[in-house]
């Protein structure tokens, strides 16, 4: 009889125990600004260091100190149970800088951080030549430009660029999460689009521990094969010929180019989009195609 009591007490503290453990085990807080969908904060492992580099600034807000990128490249960590769209394993621990293909197909991209006096110009262009393209937006830009920003998402694959467009290497891990998680809701606020699971880093900057945390978030970022230069103006030397003979120059299957939405702040030129219309038909004349970036991991969710 003591034995059988003390079995029945023994069952009976581990259905409190297990009770306790399923009321427990809700989601934990998440960061100012971020969604439901909010995955797990994973450490990743490291070993071998990142093969990119840092290239030089891409925008008259560029920082002068260059961050390194000297860390060590973390494990790619598997996501698929907490992101939105999965993530393929080879893709992640990279700053991607190519498409990966070996056919001739070219990806056009924009980012959109401070200014928009090119986006009208950049849309009819795109539209009139039956180009997709991929557009890189801050919150700040969505929040200070719906119209464009409404305009763009109407017609082309939009991606995270953060919300104020801070060097991400120089924020805590907490912060670069509330940076990612602020401007998905204002792009999906402002498009009703989701921008993941493209992301861009704001000047370029990154190192393996930022690449873990934006993978960690869910996204992919993109870099580029060629910086067209045109964000520097007419008074930083380009000119609309000098946009066009780089992005050719660096053709290559797989290609991705980097341009910019707004004006030059003193000069207000708009080299990438005045050079636009050439630089698609040069390509096209090379043999190239134009996709967008969800060719590498498919349709947003």
């Amino acid at each position: 009889m003591g034995r059988r009591v003390e079995r029945g007490l023994l069952g009976a503290c581990a259905a409190v125990v297990l009770v306790l453990g399923a009321c427990q085990g809700g989601r934990s807080p998440e960061l100012p600004g971020a969604t439901s969908t909010s995955p797990p904060q994973a450490t990743a492992t490291t070993s071998t260091p990142p093969t990119s580099t840092v290239p030089p600034s891409t925008g008259p807000t560029s920082p002068t100190r260059r961050p390194t990128s000297s860390a060590p490249r973390p494990t790619p960590t598997d996501t698929a149970g907490s992101c939105p769209t999965r993530i393929p394993a080879r893709l992640l621990g990279r700053d991607l800088t190519t498409l990966g293909t070996p056919r001739k197909e070219v990806a056009l991209t924009f980012d959109g951080g401070s200014g928009n006096e090119a986006v009208a110009s950049i849309l009819r262009t795109l539209a009139t030549e039956h180009v997709p393209a991929s557009f890189f937006l801050t919150g700040e830009f969505v929040t200070a430009f719906p119209a464009s920003a409404r305009a763009i998402a109407a017609r082309h694959q939009v991606g995270n660029h953060t919300d104020r467009h801070p060097d991400l290497t120089t924020l805590t891990s907490s912060a670069i999460r509330a940076e990612i998680r602020t401007a998905a809701a204002r792009i999906k606020g402002v498009t009703g689009r989701d921008p993941h699971p493209w992301f861009r880093f704001p000047f370029g900057a990154v190192d393996a521990r930022t690449i873990s945390v934006v993978n960690e978030e869910c996204y992919v970022p993109f870099r580029w094969t060629v910086d067209t230069l045109g964000w520097k103006g007419t008074s930083g030397g380009q000119t609309r010929s000098s946009v066009i003979a780089r992005v050719t120059r660096a053709a290559r299957p797989g290609e991705i180019v980097l341009m910019h939405l707004g004006a030059h702040p003193t000069d207000h030129s708009t080299l990438d989009a005045d050079a636009l219309p050439q630089v698609i038909a040069e390509l096209r004349s090379r043999g190239y195609s134009f996709v967008a970036l969800s060719t590498v991991i498919g349709p947003a969710p």
